[in-house]
């Protein structure tokens, strides 16, 4: 297999993925969605739930192919590389949650509460932590070292949570860490408790971060059997084989620790990469087996940019639901909400969870059309 259409395979794989992100990122009305399009509400899993795991794994196989220009070794080039990597990926993560609603402070008022309540994690500084560490490990050690490192995370993080406090939400040490290091006013606050009020938990809080980092792993050493098994065929039975293991002992582990999204529960992280080699092990089927390249191009488009496009569509959305100058039925609304009533409740015939996931799948054209004009002038913009 060459390396060309590896990379096609990983890049259909990849916008894939980013469809669905910017898809169940980016409905009408967060109150009117259809289930598999929500994340579990804590224990459990929906397709929703895909996204972001399947991303890291990705970003894994994708370091697979990047570092054999440092032959795997973590050098003084391959050390620069990371370290510029992952503070320009942290830093535009905390850059997005710098963008936030304001209506009617002072300018003193608006630093003091941002500055009070700037939420210091998030998808980026994930993803940013998880390719710094997972990099590391990988050229630092060998293979049998950091499978065994994976291991005793996983294992660890799950003998650490049962035996202090357990899995909810308001007594798991997921939440207890993450206050006590970065303060209840920086992190996420759209959880809620068991009588329904709204609570201090950050899903991509610190803790559980550890646990991600083997969802990284995971995808580089997938990466690497792409690299070192030339024959297609033989190649897919390997990753389908794999896929159906790590899925099994998933859902097998699921019934001790439950698979749980937002506090990446070690049983989430087997479950999840078994699934991503099954959706990419059937990427490189349809592509390099059964030749199905025109039916995979728009999601090679969407895989060519695939950061910033996540960037850029996390500001659209953004500036549109925080912008509010439009008014309407006596009352000054955002953009989003004047749009999704004069625009998409119409289209859809006033029904609020169609013209919700139309609102979405509409976001999904107008970031594929750019996708696709940054594709044929050849430009990617690597971050």
């Amino acid at each position: 297999m060459t390396e060309t259409k590896r990379l096609i395979a990983l890049d259909v794989f990849r916008g894939a993925t980013i469809a669905l992100m910017i898809l169940v990122n980016n409905p009408g009305s967060w109150g009117a969605i259809y289930p598999p399009l929500g994340h579990s509400a804590w224990h459990g899993w929906t397709p929703t739930d895909f996204v972001f795991p399947f991303f890291l794994f990705i970003v894994g196989v994708a370091m697979a192919f990047a570092f054999r220009k440092y032959d795997y070794k973590l050098n003084r080039a391959a050390t620069k590389k990371i370290i510029r990597r992952t503070l320009i990926i942290f830093g535009l993560g905390i850059l997005l949650n710098f963008i936030r609603p304001v209506s009617g402070e002072t300018f003193g008022e608006v630093v003091n509460n941002l500055f009070g309540s700037w939420r210091l994690v998030g998808v980026l500084p994930r993803i940013a932590l998880c390719y710094f560490f997972a990099s590391l490990l990988i050229l630092k050690f060998n293979k049998k070292t950091v499978i065994w490192i994976s291991a005793g995370i996983l294992i660890g993080y799950w003998i650490l949570l049962a035996s202090t406090g357990g899995y909810g939400i308001e007594d798991v040490l997921v939440r207890k860490f993450d206050l006590a290091i970065l303060g209840d006013g920086h992190i996420y606050h759209g959880y809620r408790d068991s009588m329904g009020a709204r609570i201090a938990f950050d899903p991509e809080g610190l803790l559980s971060t550890l646990p991600a980092i083997v969802t990284t792993i995971i995808g580089y050493f997938t990466g690497m059997l792409i690299l070192k098994t030339t024959d297609k065929k033989e190649l897919v039975k390997k990753m389908l084989i794999q896929a159906v293991a790590f899925i099994l002992l998933g859902l097998l582990w699921g019934q001790f620790f439950p698979i749980n999204k937002p506090i990446w529960s070690s049983s989430y992280v087997v479950l999840m990469a078994g699934w991503a080699m099954l959706f990419l092990g059937v990427s490189i089927l349809l592509i390099d087996i059964l030749s199905w390249k025109s039916a995979t191009k728009p999601f090679v488009v969407f895989g060519s940019n695939p950061l910033f496009i996540f960037v850029l569509s996390s500001i659209y959305a953004k500036l549109l639901a925080y912008i509010k100058w439009i008014p309407m039925d006596g009352a000054v609304v955002s953009t989003k909400s004047w749009i999704f009533a004069k625009v998409f409740m119409p289209l859809a015939n006033f029904s609020q969870i169609d013209a919700s996931l139309l609102y979405a799948l509409t976001t999904i054209t107008i970031f594929w059309a750019i996708s696709l004009i940054l594709y044929r002038k050849d430009i990617f913009i690597k971050i």
